[in-house]
């Protein structure tokens, strides 16, 4: 197989292909990485309650407060848990656990080459990027811009490697 992509590009398409694959795998741990920490926040969402993540809070910017009133971190902070609801916990608790679940699952799959993997991981992560787009219009977050980008970014390379498997040629 090797050998059928020498002859059609060259050496030098052979080793942008390593290359290509190499950042296609890096991407796909450094969303692993991400998944990992998302099940981590929602287990520890799941298993501290409302009233103690308020409190803290409250304490650490009271104190901050004291020490400097324009501080923005602490400020910002007290407005997030004046509107902490018990229900909004329990959302973002099953949406970063589920999220990082499916996400570890998919990422599992694109590293072991799991042809599957790849056309739900297109779908999943579309979904994200729609539903990160969606936030962005209430909440002006350019954190969720910047995920975007790189939810696209993972896609596109997926989609080479995919075309690649299908095609039965080595990605790597």
């Amino acid at each position: 197989m090797r050998r059928h992509l020498v002859k059609r590009g060259g050496v030098a398409a052979a080793m942008q292909e390593k290359r290509v694959h190499q950042i296609f795998v890096v991407s796909v741990l450094a969303k692993g990485i991400h998944a990992i920490i998302e099940i981590v926040g929602g287990l520890a969402l799941y298993l501290v309650s409302t009233e103690t993540i308020v409190r803290v809070i409250n304490n650490w910017s009271y104190d901050e407060l004291i020490d400097d009133p324009r501080d923005w971190i602490a400020n910002h902070l007290l407005t997030f848990t004046s509107r902490f609801s018990v229900a909004e916990h329990d959302f973002y608790a099953f949406y970063l656990l589920s999220h990082g679940l499916i996400k570890s699952v998919l990422v599992i799959g694109l590293l072991r080459e799991k042809l599957w993997a790849y056309p739900a991981s297109f779908a999943v992560f579309g979904a994200f990027i729609a539903y990160q787009l969606y936030r962005y219009s209430y909440t002006h977050d350019f954190g969720l811009i910047l995920l975007s980008i790189f939810d696209l970014f993972v896609i596109y390379l997926a989609i080479h490697e995919y075309r690649l498997l299908r095609r039965h040629l080595p990605t790597h």
